[in-house]
């Protein structure tokens, strides 16, 4: 059964995520009686909540904004997504980072121990938008808690992955957000590399391992370093495999879908387009869905790509014996 300050605390919260609420849908939610609603509504306000009263056959109750309201109150969630949302706003561009991390650090300042200790033990790195990538698969609170612990404390890591039996252990450098997904960035024991994991297939074991001493991630910067791998290089942040092709088509056609790609205009409704990928067929690949002609492609790999990938699509389009 839930104490009386956390039912006040989940009571605040509903009323500051709608306008109005009604009195029986309260009840509802926080799974206690009519009575109690109102009992705790008139507690929150002896607080110096403005909490008014609606009228109607739906009469419930309506959080009003004032000009001197009691110190905020955050639940367990609240307060991790303030976390997530103060620490990733320092790649949004928009000159709001030194306000951000001010934010961030006058919010801990004030939060009770048990909340500032969680928000204290969710630290990442956000990576700029990247290009593609997986869909975003939901990540629990408690394991990005537990990556990001282990790598403060610098401790041996272990836990299973994916749907595979076999228990990881790892040294875990850095948690990293992008574009909406969660990977960790560590050091494999077993097998003597870099590894970044998925975070959404990680379930993490306790007790954690012994501490280690940190090894440096490769080219000493772990965004450069992510977004290599992202792009299936184990070195610089650039696709390993890059081509040149002039297309019938005008550059202000293009350049909308040349992603990181980079166009020229030639005049006569031509273009020449520059882009990267992690294969050579998969960049001529690339090229073909600007639904246009090609009039010329460098260098010789990726003449090579072009006909394996027409080889490919000639037997793709013979039609089935039955």
């Amino acid at each position: 059964m839930t104490t009386t300050t956390a039912r006040l605390l989940e009571l605040l919260s509903l009323l500051q995520t709608r306008r109005d609420w009604p009195g029986a849908l309260l009840a509802d939610r926080l799974e206690v009686s009519h009575r109690t609603v109102r009992r705790d509504v008139d507690r929150l306000r002896e607080l110096g909540y403005r909490i008014q009263a609606t009228m109607g056959p739906d009469g419930g109750y309506r959080l009003d904004a004032g000009s001197e309201l009691p110190p905020l109150v955050f639940d367990d969630e609240q307060v991790v997504a303030l976390a997530v949302s103060l620490q990733a706003a320092a790649t949004t561009g928009a000159g709001i980072e030194e306000g951000a991390l001010r934010a961030l650090t006058t919010v801990r300042q004030v939060m009770p121990a048990r909340l500032r200790h969680r928000m204290q033990a969710l630290e990442f790195t956000t990576l700029p938008h990247q290009p593609g990538g997986a869909p975003v698969e939901p990540v629990a609170t408690d394991v990005l808690i537990a990556l990001s612990t282990a790598v403060r404390a610098r401790e041996v890591l272990r836990f299973e992955y994916g749907e595979a039996d076999a228990l990881r252990r790892v040294e875990p450098h850095h948690l990293v957000s992008s574009n909406g997904r969660w990977y960790l960035v560590a050091w494999d024991l077993e097998k003597t590399q870099w590894r970044v994991f998925r975070a959404d297939r990680i379930r993490p074991r306790t007790p954690t391992g012994p501490r280690f001493t940190p090894r440096e991630v490769p080219g000493g910067d772990v965004r450069r370093f992510v977004a290599a791998r992202f792009k299936g290089s184990t070195a610089d942040d650039r696709w390993p495999c890059r081509g040149l092709v002039v297309l019938a088509a005008s550059a202000r056609e293009v350049t909308p879908f040349a992603g990181d790609g980079t166009v020229e205009d030639l005049g006569d409704g031509r273009c020449r387009l520059e882009l990267g990928a992690w294969s050579w067929v998969a960049l001529a690949a690339s090229f073909g869905r600007f639904d246009a002609p090609i009039e010329a492609v460098e260098p010789p790999e990726l003449v090579a790509a072009f006909a394996e990938l027409a080889d490919r699509y000639t037997r793709a389009a013979r039609p089935v014996a039955h």
